[in-house]
């Protein structure tokens, strides 16, 4: 089965001015991301606005990243839903359009207890290929459930398809508690891209990284020197992403993601109601950032 690696860019949800999901500048992000040279895609996911979106507007943006990939990168589509029949039916739907994998994210924002993750991952693993992996994306700050190791294990027990977990929150000691599960026959892949480097070099296989979208240069570096075993250079191109990660306020507001790709030529899109684009006024200082930030890099 494959598993997500390297530079795994979560991708922003571009809507035009009807609110709907503007499709050409959806292949216009995949295509800029491809040549820039991260090693995967990943759409409709936190940074992608998911639980905003309809599953019919999901599975439109899972077709339109699947086919203009066509198969240069690996692309796993994030199909957590706030209930099981529609996380599945997305997951089957991945499956259907060709996809490498998905991503699940917890239950959310109600409380679930060890007993109803792991019978939820059971569920949605039952109705899927045995060959065709799941990656459990934990993010207990948004979701509000949290997965231990133990739990962790019992879930990868239970489901062969899941072969790896996205872990979004800031805890170093939980990823290498991560990287034990299946006798470290276990793919973990970080949502904290300013700890990219320092990840890879405990053994993780990659970041899912929301600030590679609009500024991918410095992440790609990263992973092209830590698989050349040139370290010193991995280690002063984390330095230039994690400036990336604070200019970009960590994720914290996806409307400078998309104004950013805008500037760069790749039409970004609106945010979805009730998120809120940015406003005029702050567009000039953020352009100045990015072009400072692309002459340090001497990136044009």
């Amino acid at each position: 089965m494959k598993k997500l690696f390297g530079v795994i860019t979560a991708m922003t949800t571009p809507f035009d001015e009807n609110d709907q999901v503007d499709i050409e500048a959806l292949e216009q992000q995949t295509e800029f991301l491809i040549k820039k040279g991260v090693n995967c895609l990943y759409p409709c996911g936190t940074t992608g606005e998911m639980y905003l979106m309809s599953v019919e507007e999901r599975e439109k943006t899972a077709e339109t990243v699947v086919r203009k990939a066509a198969g240069r990168v690996t692309v796993f589509i994030h199909c957590g839903a706030m209930n099981l029949t529609d996380t599945i039916r997305l997951c089957q739907h991945a499956h259907s359009i060709g996809a490498d994998g998905v991503g699940v994210v917890t239950p959310s924002y109600f409380g679930a207890n060890d007993r109803a993750i792991l019978q939820y991952y059971v569920d949605i693993c039952a109705a899927l290929p045995n060959d065709f992996p799941v990656y459990v994306y934990v993010i207990p700050q948004c979701s509000t459930n949290d997965v231990s190791v133990d739990l962790m294990n019992k879930i990868a027990e239970a489901c062969p398809q899941v072969i790896g977990v996205k872990y979004s929150y800031r805890d170093v000691r939980r990823i290498i508690q991560y990287l034990t599960v299946r006798n470290g026959n276990f793919s973990v892949v970080v949502g904290a891209d300013d700890l990219f480097f320092p990840c890879l070099m405990m053994g993780a296989d990659g970041t899912v990284s929301g600030c590679s979208g609009p500024m991918p240069e410095a992440f790609v570096n990263v992973y092209r020197y830590f698989t050349e075993g040139k370290y010193d250079e991995a280690r002063k191109e984390q330095f230039i992403a994690s400036k990336h990660c604070e200019f970009l306020q960590y994720g914290g507001d996806m409307s400078i993601f998309k104004n950013l790709l805008t500037m760069r030529g790749i039409r970004g899109g609106h945010m979805r109601k009730p998120l809120l684009d940015l406003e005029s006024s702050q567009l000039p200082a953020l352009k100045t950032k990015l072009e400072a930030f692309l002459k340090e890099e001497n990136v044009f």
